[in-house]
């Protein structure tokens, strides 16, 4: 069974079709990567290193920032990305 899918060729990170271990390597694209944290089926992994401030790709397309510097093999989520898209109520006012 396939370990991951890279939803598209510019993607920073990929996404677990199973549950993986921290220790655990992947092979992306000829490279091993280690993870460095476990990474539950359907969440992300960064497959190369995102400098804070760096916007995450997923479906080669921007879906937030890194809020630090993530390395490859890191759990990408809720501790190290913001979204840049999240609707407020003063956002949907001046839209």
């Amino acid at each position: 069974m396939k370990e991951y899918i890279q939803l598209h060729s510019k993607d920073n990170v990929v996404v677990a079709l199973k549950d993986l271990k921290a220790g655990e390597t992947i092979d992306f694209n000829g490279l091993k990567i280690l993870l460095i944290n476990d990474i539950s089926f359907g969440h992300k992994a960064a497959v190369r290193n995102i400098p804070a401030g760096d916007k995450v790709l997923k479906y080669g397309l921007p879906i937030g920032s890194a809020t630090r510097h993530i390395l490859a093999g890191e759990h990408v989520h809720i501790q190290n990305l913001q979204t840049d898209y999240t609707l407020n109520h003063d956002r949907i006012l001046q839209e």
